[in-house]
């Protein structure tokens, strides 16, 4: 089959339809499609990312010190750290990616494997489907480069017993690979098109390039150098010292999780202003403010919003004492159940068109208001008053994001990612 048979394809009879492109069905492939066969896929090409172990940053990080293998165990150790423990998680990891290499290579699929650090824009080209090799953050990673929505991306969880996996597929297809690809090319499956979140930012004193956070620990001083680096970068291009957009620059990531805008020193708060669907725009001082799609309603925007026991029990006793007449049990069952229903609340569907915004810890008094502290929205838009502050796309990209700057967070249809759910 062709590279077009990513995309949906319909078995009509013995031709195959594929998004206003037919071809003539090849009845060598694996693939037996008939004319009552479900939409099914087998791409030619697939590009398969790898994180990088922990194992493999502590050996990269130390190597360039000049340490030996002792030196490290030594140092690991000092730290708490199990050499031995590091070495097995990484050697799980890399048979897992070898299973996953030899069952593509199987099917007759040329494949790619590439480190994290190596996957660029001419990996996303080459492939017609990306596998994710890791956890949940190789799987943000490989999205935001993903620009096309009829470019396929599965995760797999290639250490389930240390990761949750949430963006991959079920962690029985770890070590049944083979099984998974079949249910693809079956059809066996459904397509889930996740809503992404695209930037616009304009104003002045904008740097619109980028700095990729992955597989890096920076501290302050060099999360803030590393932006001044990619400041004069992007001056001598352009020729001017004049950071300044009349247009909106359109950033070239996509966030399948949320962003956070907030001053990059954690201890002091953010000042901006902020609008939500073309409303009044508010003076805001807080932790920061995070935005999210559905599938990122699960993770960071989760945690900062939930609700423990503890505060709903505290709750529902002063009501009770303050209201007369309010018969509310305090059992720990009626506490729990409280509690789940307004965190089931917060999780919402990754298709949704809909963004989530929420004001981490907003300070309110005569100058700074929070009319609302969290809700949904279909466009927000942010000016920034801060001092040395950044958005950062789904933990893995940080862009600078100071006074005068101005951020448009919203959905676009095109911009979906999709993804796959296998039946069970």
């Amino acid at each position: 089959m062709t590279r077009r048979s990513v995309a949906n394809v319909f078995s009509l009879g013995s031709r195959i339809v594929c998004y206003g492109y037919s071809h003539r069905f090849n009845h060598k492939a694996t693939c037996n499609f008939s004319s009552k066969a479900k939409v099914g896929f087998k791409p030619e090409k697939v590009a398969v990312v790898t994180k990088t172990t922990r194992y493999e940053f502590e050996q990269q990080r130390y190597r360039y010190a000049g340490l030996s293998e002792e030196d490290l165990k030594h140092l690991l150790a000092m730290k708490g750290s199990s050499y031995s423990g590091l070495l097995e998680r990484h050697n799980v990891h890399t048979n897992n990616v070898e299973h996953i290499v030899n069952s593509l290579q199987k099917e007759g699929i040329d494949v790619q494997v590439v480190k994290r650090g190596e996957y660029n824009e001419e990996v996303v080209r080459w492939a017609d489907a990306i596998v994710s090799a890791g956890g949940d953050g190789t799987m943000l990673l490989v999205a935001s480069k993903v620009l096309s929505k009829d470019k396929p991306v599965v995760g797999v969880n290639t250490d389930p017993e240390r990761s949750e996996g949430h963006l991959c597929l079920p962690v029985r297809y770890t070590h049944a690979f083979p099984e998974a690809l079949q249910k693809l090319c079956r059809g066996e499956f459904r397509w889930l098109w996740r809503q992404r979140i695209r930037l616009y930012l304009e104003g002045t004193g904008i740097n619109p390039t980028p700095v990729d956070l992955h597989e890096q620990q920076l501290s302050l001083e060099q999360h803030s150098q590393a932006h001044r680096i990619t400041t004069m970068d992007s001056q001598q291009r352009r020729g001017t010292l004049q950071r300044s957009s009349p247009e909106p620059n359109l950033l070239p990531v996509r966030s399948l999780n949320e962003i956070f805008i907030g001053e990059s020193l954690s201890s002091r708060a953010s000042y901006y202003e902020i609008s939500v669907d073309d409303g009044p725009w508010e003076k805001q001082k807080s932790s920061g403010l995070s935005i999210c799609t559905g599938t990122g309603s699960k993770a960071w925007s989760y945690n900062i919003n939930k609700l423990a026991d503890q505060a709903v029990e505290e709750v529902l006793k002063i009501g009770k004492s303050h209201i007369s007449g309010l018969d509310i049990p305090l059992s720990q069952e009626c506490i729990e159940k409280v509690t789940d229903q307004y965190n089931e609340s917060l999780v919402f569907s990754p298709e949704d068109s809909r963004l989530f915004y929420s004001i981490r810890e907003p300070i309110v008094n005569r100058v700074f208001s929070s009319s609302r502290q969290r809700g949904f929205a279909s466009k927000v838009c942010v000016r920034s008053r801060c001092w040395d502050a950044c958005m950062v796309v789904d933990g893995g990209t940080s862009v600078e994001f100071n006074d005068g700057a101005i951020a448009t967070v919203a959905l676009s249809e095109e911009d979906q990612l999709r993804t796959i759910v296998l039946e069970q």
